[in-house]
């Protein structure tokens, strides 16, 4: 589906978060609107890629991310889950 990016499992807080990454450079995070999935960027994420690195994630409880039942999903879960990935 995604020619030449890697697919990664990171786990915040938890929760396994399921994206894809390549490329060199700036980091340039992707994100997926409601109700899609990083799947949205696969057409368009291998040409960033030759110019930057490119990290395209699910959201919280979207495509292969999980959502743990006991927290519900908020700005501020969200908003947790990308300054974990940006610390990476």
């Amino acid at each position: 589906m995604f020619d030449g990016l890697q697919t990664f499992d990171l786990a915040i807080n938890g929760v396994n978060i399921r994206g894809v990454t390549a490329g060199n450079g700036p980091p340039l995070l992707l994100l997926h609107g409601y109700p899609q999935s990083h799947l949205i960027w696969r057409r368009l994420a291998p040409q960033l890629a030759q110019h930057c690195t490119v990290v395209a994630t699910d959201l919280r409880g979207y495509g292969h991310s999980e959502n743990p039942l006991a927290v519900p999903i908020t700005k501020g879960t969200q908003n947790g889950t990308w300054r974990a990935i940006r610390s990476v």
